[in-house]
């Protein structure tokens, strides 16, 4: 689905990314980890073609982002991001209408509407349609543009991606299991997705491969099992942990400080 070879990145003479090989396969969840200033964000910028100082180029279906028209590419491709404007003077239900954009020129269709409401209820903000975007806490907020992100790739395009930058941010236990079903069923269709995360037991029990950075560089890319080893994630995160399986699925458990 995607494939990437000797991704760099610098800003200011600053080394953000070394030598990064990725490829993600039809179907796939890869979570991408790391501490702190690891590059995480700064990967799936340029993985999702918003970030251009880097001579090598990124193939979605075999082909590379330049060789995409736009409206072509964002039939196929959406992005979520963590930062978004505090101060959106619209309704939840437009801001999530956002998403389809690519679909109409001035006002959107039946079959708009249909998709936008679906997304939202799959978000959990459907009731929230005709509130002030606004006058929304943060983590509805963040459910709003996860619903503009659905809205966008619900189309008959077959394969599928989509880039998601700590979406689970301000969510309550609830809604985090529930967006991470969300994304799964969305890679079980054939899609693929890349995801940046930091809870680490969230990745074990939801992601198909994980890549583990520090300081710009991979530590391990491979299935949970193999990545979450104790000697590993305590040297990448400096900090103690034990890795023991979980009690209902057998997946890898890390428990720090221990």
């Amino acid at each position: 689905m995607l494939e990437a070879q000797n991704i760099s990145y610098s800003h200011r003479k600053f080394s953000i990314l070394e030598g990064i090989n990725v490829s993600v396969n039809y179907g796939e969840l890869l979570v991408i980890l790391g501490p702190n200033g690891a590059g995480k964000s700064t990967l799936l910028s340029v993985l999702a073609n918003e970030l251009a100082k880097h001579e090598q180029p990124i193939y979605l279906k075999k082909k590379a982002f330049k060789e995409w028209g736009d409206k072509e590419l964002a039939h196929s491709k959406a992005k979520f991001s963590q930062s978004n404007s505090p101060d959106i003077p619209l309704s939840a239900k437009d801001v999530a209408m956002m998403g389809r954009y690519p679909y109409f020129s001035s006002i959107p269709q039946k079959k708009d509407e249909d998709v936008v409401l679906k997304a939202m209820a799959e978000t959990d903000v459907a009731a929230l349609a005709d509130r002030a975007y606004n006058s929304l806490s943060g983590g509805e907020k963040q459910r709003v543009h996860l619903a503009r992100v659905l809205a966008q790739l619900d189309n008959d395009v077959e394969n599928k991606m989509v880039f998601l930058d700590e979406p689970l941010n301000n969510l309550d236990v609830l809604h985090q299991h529930r967006i991470l079903h969300t994304i799964k069923n969305f890679t079980e269709k054939g899609n693929a997705a890349i995801m940046v995360l930091h809870d680490l037991n969230l990745a074990a029990q939801f992601a198909d491969r994980i890549m583990l950075l520090k300081k710009g560089k991979i530590v391990a890319h491979d299935v949970p099992d193999k990545v979450f080893t104790k000697e590993t994630i305590s040297r990448v995160y400096n900090f103690p942990c034990t890795i023991c399986p979980n009690p209902v699925n057998n997946n890898p458990l890390i428990i720090f400080g221990t």
